[in-house]
């Protein structure tokens, strides 16, 4: 039992040190090469050019109950914010829309999502988790876009990397 606990302590002072020497960066911008990669891999070692070598050893019925607690969470979904700055259901509608889309594409580096709920069509941006992030955007947007809102999306958990598809309620949403 004790030992649990020494290789437990060393790991939360690995992962501390990693989060400090991540904080201490210039940049707060969010690495996208960690998409998909599991913390065992990224630990430092004198083999991958580090100064030392971090070992972590877990038994096997850890890493199948990891990959349960993976699996059983597939299904889940969870709420994010976007921000709509398009809704309409005139003739014009999906010329319209589609016109947006691509304005929007071209001037802004975040992802936008064009969907029909009957009657209408609907162009909303952002995955934001919390709301002030997606007020953030909407105060961007608000001189170009007067009639943009906030809205709840509900999404697939967890959250996929850059470059990968997922399905939200009435659309799938395609990465490039």
């Amino acid at each position: 039992m004790k030992g649990k606990g020494i290789g437990l302590g060393l790991l939360l002072l690995a992962l501390s040190a990693l989060t400090l020497r991540g904080q201490n960066e210039a940049s707060a911008a969010v690495d996208s090469t960690l998409y998909g990669q599991s913390i065992f891999n990224v630990l430092p070692s004198v083999s991958k050019g580090g100064k030392a070598d971090v070992r972590v050893t877990q038994t096997k019925t850890l890493q199948e109950m990891l990959s349960r607690q993976i699996a059983s969470n597939g299904s889940r979904n969870v709420t994010c914010y976007r921000v709509r700055i398009f809704n309409d259901n005139s003739q014009t509608a999906r010329a319209a829309s589609e016109a947006v889309l691509a304005s929007f594409k071209a001037a802004y580096a975040y992802p936008a999502y064009r969907s029909y709920t009957n009657p209408f069509f609907k162009v909303t941006v952002g995955d934001f988790r919390t709301k002030s992030e997606a007020l953030q955007l909407l105060g961007m947007l608000q001189a170009e876009y007067p009639t943009a809102f906030l809205v709840k999306e509900t999404v697939n958990y967890p959250w996929l990397g850059p470059r990968e598809s997922y399905r939200t309620e009435d659309e799938t949403i395609v990465r490039r």
